[in-house]
């Protein structure tokens, strides 16, 4: 991301309609029970921080990671104890083995997805959820490459223990997501 985006992402949190939509990520909810308890987890592109408030809730240590300083700072002030970064994810970077946990909701970094195998250790989680072509009817000026195409979180993902996977679910027509378990590989 460029510090354009970091421009336009702190003028939206600056919004209070947009703090109001602060809402948690329903396959986080859908998943909450299955999750570990303790550990470490980052929330990536956390925006205000919801999924990472739930997180915490959940008794897991939680790095929010977003590119917004407007953002990561109202994160901070409605989740004592999150551990806010500033940071492009493009340069962001963890040692290997270090997570139990990663969630990635709404934002689509296909760079990421290397770093995330990386990161995670065996046994450990991934749940991601962003926007399929769908949503492209909502969003005509997006970037093509932020929508998840049919197939391609599965086929990511495919050596992984897949809890679940889907092109489209049907209370979120035009979302994509996977809940991956990572293993050995």
């Amino acid at each position: 991301m460029s510090s354009r985006d970091a421009l336009r992402w702190n003028a939206r949190y600056h919004d209070p309609a947009a703090r109001n939509a602060d809402r948690p990520p329903a396959l986080l909810l859908e998943e909450m029970a299955s999750l570990p308890s303790q550990g470490l987890a980052p929330d990536v592109a956390m925006g205000l921080g919801a999924g990472a408030r739930l997180l915490m809730a959940r008794g897991l240590r939680v790095v929010g990671v977003d590119i917004a300083e407007v953002g990561a700072r109202v994160a901070r002030q409605r989740a004592s104890g999150l551990m806010a970064v500033v940071a492009d994810l493009e340069r962001f970077d963890l040692p290997p083995g270090c997570l139990d946990v990663i969630v990635n909701f709404r934002y689509t970094q296909r760079s990421l997805w290397p770093r995330f195998r990386k990161w995670l250790r065996p046994g450990g989680w991934l749940l991601i959820e962003s926007f399929n072509p769908a949503q492209r009817a909502l969003r005509p000026n997006a970037d093509p490459g932020y929508f998840l195409q049919p197939g391609e979180l599965g086929t990511a993902f495919q050596d992984w223990r897949i809890v679940r996977c889907y092109d489209s679910a049907p209370a979120r027509p035009d979302c994509a997501g996977i809940v991956a378990i990572a293993t050995d590989s």
